[in-house]
């Protein structure tokens, strides 16, 4: 498969993808992508590096001069902080992308913005309602970009969710708050969000 032109990915993004606001690292695109050798790549954020780059200067910054509240007068502050930004995360080089498209694990902006914070400490649970009627748990200890989805579905086919729920054995909608949460709550019922990588462009 022949790479994609960097103009091409943007224009696709800016006219069919909606982005995820994020003033940390930048607002970030969520589709699905396809390398050169095939490989499919269900979850892919697409960015601008420019909030990155300014993000791991200053913290570099702030280690070398021990203003940050994680320094070690080791320097061992400045060490991790280098390595956190140079080995983790998933990454993807835009030029062996050979195609774009929609994913079927990215929530929609206006059902994102219905998930009401953090239920439990690093948990965040809620029900999702189908367009046919059909409810199902999901949940997540940190991101919202992509989710598992159960089969035969995809993100759009979302109506409504309901916040702090899950679905009990039984398939009853139950509160994240009820007393016997610890007792009958199964995180295998639950579809969590997945891993994904980035892409950065810089025209983007």
């Amino acid at each position: 498969m022949e790479k994609i032109l960097p103009q091409n990915i943007i224009s696709f993004l800016k006219q069919e993808i909606q982005p995820l606001e994020d003033s940390k690292y930048g607002d970030g695109y969520r589709v699905a992508a396809y390398l050169r050798d095939g490989t499919f790549l269900p979850c892919v954020v697409f960015r601008n590096a420019d909030k990155t780059i300014e993000l791991a200067m200053k913290r570099f910054k702030d280690e070398q001069t021990e203003k940050s509240i994680f320094s070690k007068p080791s320097g061992m502050g400045y060490r991790e902080a280098i390595k956190s930004f140079v080995t983790s995360g998933n990454c993807v080089n835009h030029y062996h992308i050979a195609k774009v498209e929609k994913s079927r694990h990215a929530f929609p902006i206006d059902v994102i913005k219905q998930i009401r914070g953090e239920t439990k400490m690093g948990w965040t649970g809620f029900v999702a309602k189908m367009k046919d009627g059909k409810q199902f748990a999901f949940g997540t200890d940190w991101y919202l970009s992509f989710f598992n989805m159960p089969d035969n579905y995809k993100a759009e086919d979302i109506e409504e969710i309901i916040n702090h729920t899950y679905i009990d054995s039984q398939g009853q909608l139950k509160s994240y708050h009820s007393p016997d949460v610890y007792e009958v709550f199964k995180k295998s019922m639950v579809f969590e969000s997945k891993p994904f990588f980035e892409c950065y462009v810089d025209e983007l």
